[in-house]
């Protein structure tokens, strides 16, 4: 498979038809769809093949298979990993991931690299939507009658339906016949644009639910307009929907207009071939739209997250007698270090704590650094309920305003978390280091630690800028009465040292990080609102902690895989997409932008050191950072076993060649996976019970539901986001361009970190002309007069041109928008 992506031409992106959200159940045969049937109106989509074609198909060549991702903002458009043939006949395969998808360690860093054979010189496929149903707006079909009888009846019982619907998933896309179309085998590939159409669906990822809102159909005389509303997703890439009147409000009939801003959620459970909307379920009201907690609720749902309780087969799994005390027995078998300065360092309002440090001076002059993780497998047993349950999310889910856990909260906040002074079973990695970092003796085991003090990001950040100053009891939180705030203070100061050696000696290695602008929150208490937004600052006291945690994944991931070559979980993270990292090298070219490609390393130099040393240096790295990111790929779990070609199991963006995740398990599955891995290779726990295959499904299932989390984190943002400019706007700021179009840009802003999209047609311009020199973009605005005396004043608009703008609440619900506030006016 090419590293870039391939766009594929489906009939509909984004629905249950085109969509790629990979895996869980497989299609029927709907070969027998496109019959004709009295009463049905020729058909709009193709039928899909049958499963038997799809597996001749691919046996012979003729289609290819993959997860399909659809473009958010064009879901017109969407992508699918490109299969290149090799001459030796191997069968490599890198996903393809959207393009905002950074990797989470270091906010992704990524490496540059020799093209592989092939790689370069394959080009993306695209699939074009075969049908754009702007057409069919009024919502009228020709078999009115047939179709009305069909939501009648799902109305009645709808479990068939869904049965039917959700066995149809993930998809097998054939490729365009194009070998007639000037013979192109005669020109070279690179000239040649690839194109495809969905055939099957081979596995279900999307949820089917959608949230949006429900209105009358436009034609009023038809058989259709007494029995159907017509649901439209807020999402453009899930199909608008006919849905029963029977499940919609008692008085929606007679007053549509007062449910024209209440949120719905909507199941797609089918879609005919003859007909240009699907059928939808309605399931629930939400309430306003605009108000936070509906907007969460529809965000969760439709990306599949698990909000419900726990049950009480999985609560029966915890401990029953509280308050819980470690077994005698447990104590004998670990390694006890109660009596040691560990402390955690964490943000302030985390409740969560599953990581912690220690820092202690040899008499050598050496140190003893140990990081300590919440032994969260000692509570989730194989094969338990809570077991399932947590194998099920897989994550937990950090939105704005709460969390949504992956394990009971007696056990996030209380049993496994490393609160102070209380007694806690970890998992440690210790070291014996050189004050520069260097390693000179490595031990991993199951202990035991009592927490000195819940330290936050600013008191380490304050210790670490106040070497010398001395403390008082009141400016840190309580701290056990075995530690002195000196000894603390040493150890932040000390680990602050290695940290740093470490780091550098990372970027030395190849490594190079993209720090992309976070927006914050501050919340009112009472209302839960948002009052006030701040760009997150990544500090050394957060560096700190990073640098340890990778430190420890790395060391985990060598332990377990020389133990289990087989069944090691790990996380690889692909290179780039070729065909974007060459787009955009030849782009910094034409941009006189002396960017070293080279390595990462000169990459890393390249963004610290290009941009001078004036005021705005930094907004033009964001904006190329932002551009860098791009390009690059999602971070994958993957069981070692299923890959035999161990150069695929590089991490890019940190430049190692194993790594895993084990320094979260309160919150990431794959981390008790890890643990269990590395128990069994100190002959401490279980022996590995799990086959490869079963571990490689669970890193898939892992994967798409850490997507899943990520994007329903970014719209959790979105959301108080679109709130606080509703509530607190209109709100200026400058703003730097990092796109142009021939009659748009798009804008970095600069206050808020937030991306938009500025439209010519709303600004108040006599003319707009847009060139384009090679890559470089360039859009001239010709701005209205103000005075009849005046000429058109022009403004040059091009990337890293320096803008005001003004950001306001759009007349929906929560849109907002970006305008550009003329050049000259006061602020």
């Amino acid at each position: 498979m090419n590293n870039s992506d391939c766009r594929i031409n489906s009939r509909k992106l984004g629905t249950p038809r085109g969509e790629s959200h990979a895996a869980v159940s497989t299609s029927g045969d709907r070969k027998n769809r496109n019959k004709p049937t009295r009463g049905r109106k020729k058909n709009v989509f193709e039928a899909y093949m049958s499963m038997e074609d799809v597996a001749a198909g691919l046996k012979r060549g003729e289609l290819i298979q993959g997860p399909l991702r659809i473009n958010p903002k064009k879901y017109h458009e969407a992508f699918i990993p490109s299969p290149v043939i090799k001459p030796d006949g191997s069968d490599k395969e890198t996903e393809a991931t959207h393009e905002s998808d950074v990797p989470e360690e270091l906010s992704g860093t990524c490496l540059p690299r020799e093209p592989e054979k092939g790689d370069a010189d394959s080009p993306d496929v695209i699939i074009e939507a075969q049908f754009d149903d702007n057409d069919a707006e009024n919502g009228q079909e020709n078999s009115q009658t047939v179709l009305a009888d069909d939501i009648k009846k799902l109305s009645m019982d709808t479990n068939e339906k869904v049965k039917d619907a959700e066995s149809g998933c993930a998809q097998g896309a054939k490729q365009e016949d194009v070998s007639k179309v000037n013979n192109p085998r005669l020109l070279q590939e690179k000239f040649l644009q690839r194109t495809a159409k969905v055939v099957c669906i081979l596995e279900r990822k999307h949820s089917r639910a959608a949230t949006g809102f429900i209105k009358l159909l436009a034609d009023k005389s038809s058989e259709l307009f007494k029995k159907c509303a017509m649901f439209s997703p807020v999402d453009h890439r899930v199909p608008r929907a006919y849905v029963s009147l029977a499940d919609c409000p008692p008085d929606f009939m007679s007053r549509p207009e007062d449910y024209s801003s209440t949120l719905f959620i909507c199941r797609i459970v089918d879609w005919r071939e003859d007909s240009n909307f699907a059928i939808g379920q309605m399931a629930k009201s939400l309430g306003q739209a605009g108000e936070i907690e509906p907007e969460t609720e529809g965000i969760l749902t439709e990306y599949g997250v698990d909000f419900s309780d726990f049950s009480r087969d999985v609560l029966e799994c915890l401990p029953q007698s509280l308050p819980w005390v470690i077994p005698p027995a447990e104590l004998a078998n670990r390694r006890d270090l109660r009596k040691e300065c560990i402390f955690t360092i964490d943000p302030s309002t985390a409740r969560d704590l599953d990581d912690a440090l220690s820092c202690k001076q040899l008499p050598d002059g050496n140190v003893e650094v140990g990081v300590h993780i919440a032994d969260v497998s000692y509570f989730v047993l194989e094969g338990t309920a809570l077991d399932q349950v947590a194998s099920g999310r897989a994550t937990s889910v950090y939105l704005v305003q709460k969390v949504i856990p992956m394990l009971p909260r007696l056990l996030c906040e209380e049993l496994c978390s490393l609160n102070p002074m209380k007694d806690r079973l970890t998992f440690s990695v210790m070291w014996k280091m050189t004050p520069e970092g260097k390693i000179l003796d490595e031990w991993f085991g199951r202990t035991v630690i009592c927490s000195c003090v819940k330290l936050s990001y600013d008191h380490a950040q304050s210790m670490i800028e106040n070497p010398s100053k001395v403390f008082e009891p009141e400016e840190l939180p309580p701290v056990s009465p075995q530690h002195t705030v000196d000894e603390i203070h040493q150890a932040v100061l000390n680990l602050h040292q290695i940290a740093k050696h470490l780091r550098k000696q990372r970027f030395i290695d190849g490594a190079l990080r993209l720090d992309q602008l976070k927006l914050s929150f501050t919340l009112d208490k009472e209302s839960g609102m948002p009052q006030g937004c701040y760009i997150y600052q990544y500090r050394d006291s957060n560096k700190l902690v990073e640098e340890f945690m990778l430190l420890a994944n790395m060391a985990v991931a060598h332990q377990i895989y020389r133990s289990f070559p087989q069944q090691a979980l790990l996380r690889r993270h692909p290179p780039p997409q070729t065909k974007m990292l060459n787009d955009l090298m030849e782009f910094c070219d034409q941009m006189g932008l002396e960017i070293d490609f080279s390595s990462a390393g000169a990459l890393h130099k390249s963004l610290n050191e290009t941009f001078g040393a004036d005021s705005y240096a930094e907004a033009r790295k964001e904006v190329l950072t932002n551009m860098f990111s791009r390009p690059m790929q999602m971070a994958l779990y993957f069981c070692a076993g299923v890959l035999e070609d161990e150069t695929l199991f590089r991490h890019y963006a940190l430049n190692v060649p194993l790594y895993t995740h084990f320094t979260s398990p309160i919150r990431r599955f794959a981390d008790i996976l890890v643990h269990r891995l590395l128990s069994a290779s100190l002959g401490s726990g279980r022996p590995v019970q799990m086959r490869k295959e079963a571990i490689q499904k669970q890193a898939d299932h892992c994967n798409d539901r850490k997507m899943a989390s990520k994007r329903v984190q970014e719209l959790s943002a979105d959301l108080f986001f679109a709130i606080f400019v509703r509530e607190c706007g209109p709100l200026e700021s400058e703003a730097m361009v990092m796109g142009v179009l021939n009659k748009a840009f798009d804008v970095l802003v600069l206050r808020f970190g937030v991306q938009k999209r500025i439209y010519c047609n709303a600004l108040p311009l006599t003319g707009v002309r847009f060139e384009k020199v090679g890559k470089k973009p360039e859009l001239t605005l010709l701005w209205e007069p103000e005075t009849p005396e005046q000429e058109a004043a022009p403004q040059v608009i091009t990337i890293f041109t320096l803008v005001e703008v003004v950001l306001t609440s759009d007349s929906g619900p929560l849109k907002y928008s970006a305008v550009l506030k003329r050049p000259g006016r006061e602020k």
